[in-house]
């Protein structure tokens, strides 16, 4: 029997929710594309729960201790005394959330002898070391897909915030005032506007398809080209890179992977290569930018906007200069983490986890490392080399 470690994030303020803002969630019968949405034998929750925090569990509890396994739950993963730690060094699986990560750096995974396979509930699994995992023989597996349009709808709304500047002028209005001058000095139409995503992959083109009513011109770079009636569909221009993509648009939506060749990829020196006042929306990885060049960027003018969902570490500090910065328009990681994508992300881990138990394949598209090197998705969105 394995013991399964599960890190998630904390509970509501408020407590468990007793009852929900709505009664069900739509039900969806594939992906774009033609990929089946997640298909394990069964699911222990209702989809519109809140299963994405402790209480909730994934709704695997039932799942894993009907067949004997120990499970341990917890949000407290870090530093040397967290439970996390203390869980560690005897866990055979541990699955983590992008929103929520339990680092599994080197030094971690050398203290875990027993670890067989790591889990991101969710996508994005830049916080385990995957040369480490690679190293070890470690499976390393997401649920790819499972909320890809959650989180390109996050990345829309994030753009049209920042635009129409509509953080400030909620605030004017919750806060009893009604000075429409001070909400409209930073406020422009995002119609005519160049637009760019770096990286069309799902949620890149999930971006670009959900803006092409706002009749925007539209750009991209990828390190693999569209197809050309992709391109004429969408009527969208194509960058050989991230320079030039960014000197030709005004909105610049981030939707790359982190690895050695987007660490820190936005600083000083591109940054100040866009367009004055430009904006910029991250729902990728924090750490494709450089923190102290944005909030300097944004202090200057230079950008005229910045909307993270993406935070390095995660959780921040309280200081961290991104909750203060000018014309921000931040949230706590929770793109991919409406209740629609839980039930999504879910019932995907535990698809993994009976697959695995029962000494079937993991799903190709699910697999990040296996068999002790990049496979599946991970050998088309990752490289080896990377210090996550």
């Amino acid at each position: 029997m394995a013991k399964v470690v599960l890190v998630l994030y904390p509970d509501p303020v408020s407590g468990y929710p007793p009852v929900y803002a709505r009664d069900s969630v739509p039900v969806l019968h594939g992906y774009p594309g033609g990929q089946t949405l997640p298909s394990p034998s069964s699911i222990d929750f209702t989809p519109g729960e809140l299963v994405g925090c402790v209480s909730g569990a994934l709704g695997l509890r039932k799942f894993l201790e009907d067949g004997g396994h120990q499970l341990v739950v917890t949000s407290d993963k870090d530093g040397p005394d967290s439970e996390f730690e203390r869980e560690l060094p005897d866990a055979d699986i541990v699955i983590s959330q992008p929103f929520w990560p339990a680092y599994l750096t080197a030094e971690r995974i050398a203290k875990a002898p027993k670890l067989k396979l790591a889990i991101t509930a969710g996508i994005g699994s830049d916080h385990v070391d995957l040369d480490a995992a690679i190293a070890r023989g470690i499976t390393v597996a997401e649920e790819t897909y499972s909320n890809s349009i959650s989180v390109a709808e996050h990345a829309v709304m994030q753009i049209l915030a920042l635009v129409r500047n509509f953080v400030p002028s909620h605030q004017w209005a919750t806060n009893g005032g009604w000075n429409i001058a001070d909400c409209v000095e930073r406020a422009y139409d995002l119609e005519g506007f160049d637009v760019g995503v770096m990286a069309a992959g799902r949620i890149g083109q999930a971006v670009l398809r959900r803006l092409v009513p706002f009749d925007v011109n539209l750009h991209y770079t990828d390190t693999r080209r569209l197809p050309s009636e992709v391109e004429q569909e969408l009527n969208v221009t194509f960058h050989p890179d991230v320079a030039s993509l960014v000197r030709a648009v005004d909105v610049v939506s981030i939707h790359a992977p982190l690895h050695p060749q987007t660490y820190h990829l936005f600083d000083e020196k591109l940054l100040a290569s866009m367009r004055r006042g430009s904006y910029i929306v991250n729902t990728a990885r924090a750490e494709i930018c450089v923190r102290d060049a944005i909030v300097a960027a944004l202090e200057s003018g230079q950008l005229a906007g910045y909307a993270g969902d993406v935070w390095y570490p995660q959780p921040p500090p309280a200081d961290h200069p991104w909750r203060t910065m000018p014309n921000n328009a931040m949230t706590p990681h929770i793109s991919g983490s409406t209740l629609s994508a839980q039930a999504r992300y879910a019932a995907g881990t535990r698809e993994i986890l009976e697959d695995w138990f029962a000494g079937r394949p993991i799903r190709e598209e699910y697999l990040i490392v296996d068999g002790g090197k990049l496979a599946g998705t991970g050998a088309a969105s990752y490289t080896t080399g990377s210090d996550s």
